[in-house]
């Protein structure tokens, strides 16, 4: 073993974990060791060894590994990716704290998030929230992309609340049905810091009753009148050619273990992060700066 090399071979890495070979082989091949396959052949980074080890994946350890699901919110932009770049990964959108809790009880292997908090800073808030989860001390957090948030209303605007100086404080003034989303989910925290913001509560909106799991599915409910208006992404709105007012810029951002970032489904994503394509497609979406995608943010 070349103690200068900063990656080791197969037998190298395995001698240096103190474990079988072919213990180790298997490893690789499923996605759970770091490691990169280079002209047939497996390297395994040394630093990206400790850290594996350090994350409480022991050498006389397998862990199972967690479903191949992405958690979190929804984003257009990250459910094309997810299919363009053949992940194998699954959407399951139930909202950024949601995605969170089943990342931290090894239910997803990464979490889309984009978090807010009143009086706090939004650059750094998906930070925060990482850093406030004892069970995910290897948390990764790689940056995804800044996404346009605003108010959607029905097709025609009917209430004339994009014409207001303040959207959202003509949609309280108007009493207009807003649709709410789900506790712990991103979009229902910056509707909150945007009230909050203006002097206002939750309770003066009127609310419709149940709340909405996405954005699309609030969306669809303005559409279809169930509602009058709501929070969504720029994205969202365009898609079903909803008006839209722009209120403010997020980070969007993939929360995963450590062990995750180096799995094949995770890299192939990572790697259409990179490329033109991701950013033409990000551009005819509408809503996206994604100069920083790909970005890791945290690595703890």
């Amino acid at each position: 073993m070349n103690p200068a090399s900063p990656y080791l071979t197969t037998e190298e890495a395995a001698a240096y974990l103190k474990m079988g070979v072919r213990k180790l082989y298997d490893l690789a091949a499923h996605g759970d060791a770091p490691c990169s396959k280079v002209t047939g052949k497996w390297l395994f980074p040394r630093a990206a060894l400790d850290r594996w080890v350090e994350a409480g994946m022991s050498a006389g350890e397998e862990a199972a590994p967690a479903p191949a699901i992405v958690a979190g919110s929804h984003d257009p932009l990250l459910e094309w990716a997810l299919r363009r770049a053949a992940t194998g990964l699954a959407l399951l959108c139930e909202g950024s704290g949601a995605g969170l809790d089943r990342l931290e009880r090894g239910e997803a292997r990464i979490a889309a998030i984009h978090l807010h908090e009143i009086g706090e800073s939004d650059e750094d808030a998906n930070l925060r929230a990482l850093a406030g989860r004892s069970g995910l001390a290897d948390a990764v957090l790689i940056g995804f992309a800044r996404r346009e948030q605003g108010l959607i209303v029905a097709p025609g605007d009917p209430l004339g609340l994009l014409d207001a100086r303040d959207p959202l404080g003509a949609a309280r003034a108007a009493r207009a049905r807003f649709g709410l989303r789900q506790s712990g989910a991103g979009a229902q925290q910056l509707l909150e810091r945007l009230l909050a913001r203006g002097d206002g509560a939750m309770a003066d909106l009127a609310a419709v009753e149940a709340p909405f799991a996405t954005g699309a599915d609030l969306a669809a409910a303005i559409r279809a009148g169930e509602a009058d208006c709501g929070l969504a992404s720029r994205s969202v709105a365009d898609a079903l050619g909803l008006p839209f007012a722009p209120l403010a810029w997020e980070r969007f951002d993939l929360a995963m273990r450590r062990r995750a970032y180096f799995e094949p489904g995770a890299q192939a994503l990572f790697s259409l992060m990179r490329t033109p394509v991701f950013a033409e497609r990000a551009a005819r979406l509408g809503g996206y700066d994604v100069a920083q995608a790909g970005e890791v943010r945290l690595n703890r």
